[in-house]
């Protein structure tokens, strides 16, 4: 699983990733604290609006961000992007008013859009090897898993010596440490593709959602990992100081039980994925997160440790819908539209974390957090239910079909013959999922 890390190009972009990680994980408990301070009982509600203006933010600009990453210097945007995010974070801890932190997440989170498909792109130049790729997708899940535990523990201790706001310094270190590791990378040359004009290029991903019956589901399920996960990183601050009375360390603590949910199943899908498909497994994952959220309906009979239990549950149900999303990807496009693939994914998977967050903030704040509980484990409900539904339970990756609407001569039936069977995708010589 290591391996891709013996490329020096990679170990350096992993680096960022990992920095860049920690810095956001630390900037996720200080804005939640920050929040708290600026609303008190209704920072719930300040919470689900800026990340309301991030999911917004990622759904707009990440596909054009991924459609004109082939046209620009790939160094130089990546550097920009983490010194205006590093910059960003610095002025944070002098906010007064809450229109102040929406303002500057609302340039952090663009600056975010942009970095991530850029990124994300480049990975597949540099590991060529689509087994190397992939184990480089896998240490990308781990990093983010790691980081949901590590930062809040990190987190919890400065707590003990610093105040909240200083947790800030180390988001802006951890984005200008990125970007020294990007500086330092010998990153490849851009190849403009010919091939594909601008708008093709941004539309592609989502055409392929359109038409591949998987990636319906992956959406669906998506709308149970935002419902879970909303709930999770809006609320906790107003259940565990608010409602229990408790310290800002017991809030980072509550997080990192999350966190640390979410890793274990990591480390046990790879083996799980041998005996279970993978839309099973992703299912599986949004049972047990809406479980954990109808649980929470009751949590006003318990206290905190009722509340880690809830948490760790809906971390691994989480983990177990995440993790299995690259391989439904990588499955579903050639590998020259696997970058618009990813980037609408991105878009379409925030879009639902656009939904949760809302929901998760104002009806916490405008009722109690047993109500957000409910309506967020009906959505949970019913991602998992519609996934069940779009993604069919006989997914093989060979396909038969025939092509009836290609002339007899044409190169792919010259190769294949009319009636056939290989692993499909949608593509020009696949205009549509085959029926049969």
């Amino acid at each position: 699983m290591l391996s891709p890390l013996n490329n020096a190009t990679y170990r350096r972009l992993f680096s960022a990733q990992v920095a860049a990680l920690l810095g956001t994980g630390l900037a996720t408990v200080a804005l939640g604290l920050l929040a708290h301070r600026l609303g008190g009982a209704s920072a719930g509600e300040i919470l689900g609006i800026a990340f309301a203006i991030k999911m917004i933010a990622y759904v707009a600009v990440a596909p054009f961000a991924s459609a004109l990453a082939a046209n620009l210097p790939r160094k130089t945007l990546l550097i920009g992007l983490d010194l205006v995010r590093a910059g960003v974070a610095a002025l944070l801890p002098f906010v007064a008013e809450a229109w102040q932190v929406y303002a500057l997440m609302t340039v952090l989170y663009v600056a975010s859009a942009a970095f991530t498909p850029a990124f994300q792109a480049m990975i597949p130049d540099i590991l060529t090897d689509e087994r190397e790729y992939t184990k480089a997708l896998s240490l990308s899940r781990l990093a983010s898993d790691l980081e949901s535990v590590a930062s809040p523990v990190i987190s919890a201790v400065l707590l003990a010596f610093v105040a909240y706001n200083d947790l800030f310094a180390g988001t802006a270190i951890g984005f200008f440490l990125s970007a020294l590791m990007v500086l330092s990378a010998a990153l490849p040359t851009v190849r403009v593709a010919q091939q594909k004009t601008f708008t093709q290029r941004l539309t592609i991903g989502f055409r392929l959602f359109a038409l591949t019956p998987r990636l319906r589901g992956l959406v669906a399920i998506s709308l149970a990992t935002a419902a879970g996960g909303a709930m999770v990183f809006i609320n906790t601050v107003v259940i565990v100081q608010t409602q229990l009375s408790l310290s800002e360390q017991h809030t980072a603590l509550a997080l990192a039980v999350f966190g640390l949910g979410s890793m274990s199943a990591a480390m046990l899908v790879p083996r799980l994925l041998e005996d279970m498909p993978d839309r099973i497994a992703m299912i599986m994952g949004g049972v047990m997160m809406t479980a954990g959220l109808i649980a929470g309906v009751f949590h006003h009979h318990g206290g905190y440790y009722e509340l880690l239990v809830m948490w760790f549950d809906i971390g691994i149900g989480y983990s177990l819908t995440l993790t299995p999303a690259s391989r439904a990807l990588r499955r579903s496009a050639p590998a020259e539209d696997r970058p618009g693939l990813f980037a609408a994914y991105f878009a379409l998977s925030h879009a639902c974390w656009l939904i949760a967050y809302p929901v998760a903030g104002l009806v916490s704040s405008s009722w109690d957090t047993n109500a957000a509980f409910l309506v967020l484990g009906i959505l949970s409900a019913i991602g998992s239910l519609a996934t069940w539904l779009l993604w069919p339970a006989h997914d093989p990756e060979i396909l038969p079909h025939r092509h009836d609407d290609l002339p007899a001569d044409h190169p792919h039936l010259a190769e294949h013959g009319l009636k056939h069977e290989h692993a499909v995708v949608i593509d020009v010589w696949h205009p549509k999922w085959p029926s049969n």
